[in-house]
């Protein structure tokens, strides 16, 4: 990213941009420059929704019935990737959300169920994602959602928002028949994008996902717009709350490159 690039990214996304990450200075770690970016859609999406479309068919228990249903959903998906009996994302939805129904005695005709795992893509972007992701296009740089998301999900969420076209393409991890963190969905990302693993940075949602994708040796950063605690696994590059920082710390490593 050139420094007319940088100050431009700067002056839409606002000063939050230089703040510098939680986890070290920006480009301490890492010398190459970014060329591209891979992002787990909630760093894109406000997956808070799926908790009022809960609380919609079962009233004052909405967060209780999505808090027991991610849960599982995320349980799922690991055990089937580590024994090897895969089956897509929006399948290991419906599976996650009849057992926390069970779990919690909450009765679901077919079609509230069939609401709730489509509400899984009708989330909204959050406030700063549009902006942020049509800087980076203007700026060059190869952009791609990787996600545990079926094919058809993710189709749905993007049309949807209507943020398909800054996108070059898009990643389900469908494709390796199998969901982060195993190394094999990372992959998808440089592979797919054609930018070397050290030059594409990773926007993490959850800590979890922000440590495979350190494992896997991808440039990390951890978008905590949650504000959720670290976990003991391993430290990302940097974080910060917002796409702003984000920026930040993808510029920085440009003008880190730069200097040279």
């Amino acid at each position: 990213m050139s420094r007319r690039d940088f100050m431009g990214l700067v002056g839409l996304l606002g000063a939050g941009a230089l703040t510098t990450p939680a986890f070290g200075a920006p480009g301490s770690r890492r010398s190459a420059p970014i060329r591209g970016i891979c992002f787990d859609l909630f760093t894109i999406f406000d997956p808070r929704s799926v908790a009022r479309a809960a609380d919609a068919v079962a009233p004052k228990r909405g967060f209780e019935l999505w808090n027991a249903w991610k849960i599982r959903q995320f349980e799922y998906a690991w055990l089937r990737a580590s024994a090897g009996k895969y089956i897509d994302f929006e399948a290991v939805t419906g599976a996650a959300l009849s057992y926390a129904a069970r779990e919690l005695k909450v009765t679901l005709s077919l079609d509230q169920h069939r609401q709730l795992v489509d509400s899984y893509s009708e989330l909204e972007p959050w406030p700063d994602a549009r902006d942020a992701l049509g800087a980076w296009k203007k700026a060059g740089l190869k952009l791609a959602p990787l996600a545990n998301y079926s094919p058809k999900m993710l189709s749905r969420l993007l049309e949807r928002s209507q943020l398909d076209g800054l996108f070059d393409v898009s990643i389900s991890t469908d494709r390796a028949r199998t969901y982060k963190p195993d190394p094999r969905a990372y992959a998808l990302g440089p592979s797919l994008l054609g930018v070397p693993r050290e030059q594409l940075a990773f926007a993490a949602f959850g800590g979890w996902d922000a440590a495979g994708s350190k494992w896997f040796g991808l440039p990390t950063f951890w978008v905590n717009r949650l504000g959720v605690t670290a976990e003991e696994l391993v430290t990302p590059d940097a974080t910060g709350s917002d796409f702003s920082a984000l920026a930040g710390w993808v510029a920085a490593l440009g003008r880190s490159e730069a200097r040279k």
